[in-house]
């Protein structure tokens, strides 16, 4: 089974964030929620205190399969501006699987990381995108080894396709059912 990281910095959009937690603990895949921060204690943008489970220099990705990047502000600037989350990014979409929701999608644009696919972030993000990749708002893209997701309104369908590329649909269908989706 996979593993996931999800990256979290100060000032990441709450719901975008522990939403695909939830989601994909739910369906039995181990996460862990890193903090790229210098302790585990993160505070989401609407001022809400979060307690990671590592930092990420106590963590071997060798262990995951999968980066998440939440999206808000000023997180995804935090996420952007630190090398180390720029070197996985770069080294996951390479060799693993990427998902970014809302602004965090930029991250891969600036990084030249969606050449010839098809993505979604949060309106204005797309500037970082190469022309003709923009898939469109309010909506999940899945293209090969990226999940983009528009914004905090799509974080369920976002987490669910992660599940599903991960878990397949039986995962899905029992995570659907238990939160009467």
């Amino acid at each position: 089974m996979s593993a996931v990281a999800v990256l979290a910095a100060d000032g990441f959009e709450t719901i975008e964030c522990l939403t695909i937690v939830d989601v994909l603990r739910r369906g039995g895949v181990r996460v862990a929620l890193v903090s790229v921060m210098s302790t585990r204690d993160v505070v989401t943008a609407q001022q809400i205190s979060i307690t990671c489970d590592c930092t990420l220099d106590e963590i071997d990705f060798a262990e995951f399969d999968y980066i998440v990047l939440p999206g808000g502000m000023p997180g995804t600037a935090h996420l952007r501006a630190d090398e180390r989350v720029c070197d996985l990014v770069r080294e996951f979409a390479a060799t693993k699987h990427v998902a970014a929701i809302c602004a965090a999608p930029s991250i891969l644009g600036e990084l030249g990381l969606l050449e010839g696919r098809r993505a979604t972030c949060f309106p204005g993000y797309e500037k970082t995108f190469p022309e003709g990749t923009f898939a469109g708002p309010k909506t999940v893209v899945v293209d090969g080894n990226i999940i983009t997701a528009s914004a905090m309104g799509q974080a369920l369908p976002f987490a669910l396709a992660v599940l599903g590329d991960i878990a397949g649909d039986v995962a899905v269908d029992k995570v659907r059912q238990g939160i009467q989706l």
